[in-house]
């Protein structure tokens, strides 16, 4: 009964994770080995933010090997690295405020989350970007950040982000 539950269970969240954006997979590279289970390996993506049009983050995370890792019960180590770009005229979809959400993953089967969120440098007119990862009970000091100044693209005039951030 027990492992009925657990596959009703296993079921459910994967139908929930696959209804969230997945970031587009750009590679994975191996760092350990395994000589009868899936490697260890670092995985590189890019998410798109969906509320600033023209800007891609890259993210880097490790990927668990193993057959724990095969069957995404590993724990996964909480550290990513980030970079993100202007990959276009940036353009708003509406008010967002500092420190919103960009992005968030599963990185555990229930408890850690790995998230990208942003914040705006009115002084410099910049988009900042910090990726960490955090659980209900206690979350990690590993984190990334990346910079993005908001520059002309052909004809465009620069927005200004502190027009788009609610007080």
């Amino acid at each position: 009964m027990r492992a009925l539950a657990l596959c009703l269970g296993l079921v459910t969240l994967s139908a929930v994770a696959a209804l969230a954006k997945d970031p587009d997979l750009i590679f994975k590279k191996t760092t350990v080995w395994q000589f009868f289970s899936p490697d260890h390996k670092l995985a590189t993506y890019a998410i798109d933010d969906p509320d600033v049009e023209g800007v891609t983050c890259y993210f880097t995370v490790p990927e668990k090997g193993g057959w724990s890792g095969w069957l995404g019960l590993a724990e996964e180590l909480p550290k990513a690295s980030l970079a993100c770009q202007q990959v276009g005229p940036i353009k708003f979809a509406g008010k967002l405020k500092q420190g919103d959400e960009a992005f968030s993953q599963r990185r555990s089967l229930i408890f850690k989350r790995m998230q990208i969120v942003r914040g705006c440098d009115a002084k410099r007119n910049v988009l900042v970007y910090l990726a960490y990862t955090d659980r209900p009970i206690e979350g990690s000091p590993e984190s990334a950040t990346a910079a993005v100044p908001i520059s002309p693209w052909g004809a465009t005039e620069p927005v200004k982000c502190s027009d788009w951030i609610k007080e």
